[in-house]
């Protein structure tokens, strides 16, 4: 996917985060392990488990994501991408012996997979315009679909936060718009979720029924 956005200072913002927190959710920019995990929990509902399944983690930090499958004893092939590389290293470092867990900053090595997930990587946009950004979300969702073959899920800050609380370098997108993009685009088979207590949506693209 090729964006005319300079991602150069989100990858400076994450970079940061890493050195400043490590290999935590802060490390991510996530308030805390519970707040990535209910994300999580609302995102794999995509999933069919009772089967191996290859796995796309767009935005993948250092595998949190795939920890956190591993401990509710899926089994998968994950591919990790990030376009920060201090990310991508620790994540191998992290999972060196784990065959089954692979991690990559450069679009052109992600491979086919059977899902793609997508956990807070377009809530961040510092200074990019909401039109531009919406615009590069929506070039990702389509990178995105065209490599996934039973489905894809993914979340964003919703713009039905609280007027008080929202800021200026975050991306609060339309709930309603995406659910459109995505049934008119990708699949007949969509589903919004808008009710798990958080500041934020959660789109799950059925491709394929199981």
């Amino acid at each position: 996917m090729k964006s005319n956005i300079n991602l150069d200072p989100i990858k400076g913002y994450f970079q940061h985060k890493l050195a400043t927190f490590g290999t935590t959710p802060r490390g991510a920019d996530w308030n805390s392990e519970q707040a990535q995990e209910m994300r999580f929990n609302q995102l794999i509902k995509i999933i069919n488990p009772s089967r191996k399944y290859t796995l796309l983690d767009y935005g993948s930090g250092f595998g949190s994501l795939y920890t956190y499958l591993k401990k509710l004893d899926h089994q998968l092939e994950y591919y990790g991408f990030d376009i920060v590389e201090s990310m991508v290293s620790q994540g191998n470092q992290l999972h060196k012996n784990d065959p089954d867990c692979h991690f990559i900053s450069m679009e052109n090595e992600i491979p086919e997979v059977d899902y793609s997930i997508v956990s807070g990587t377009f809530n961040i946009k510092l200074d990019v315009s909401t039109e531009n950004w919406t615009d590069y979300v929506i070039q990702a969702l389509n990178s995105m679909n065209r490599i996934s073959h039973k489905g894809l899920a993914f979340n964003m800050l919703t713009k039905y936060s609280d007027l008080e609380y929202m800021r200026s370098n975050l991306y609060y997108a339309d709930p309603c718009f995406f659910f459109d993009y995505c049934k008119r685009n990708f699949a007949k088979d969509v589903a919004l979720l808008h009710d798990y207590g958080l500041y934020d949506f959660t789109i799950h693209v059925r491709k394929q029924l199981e």
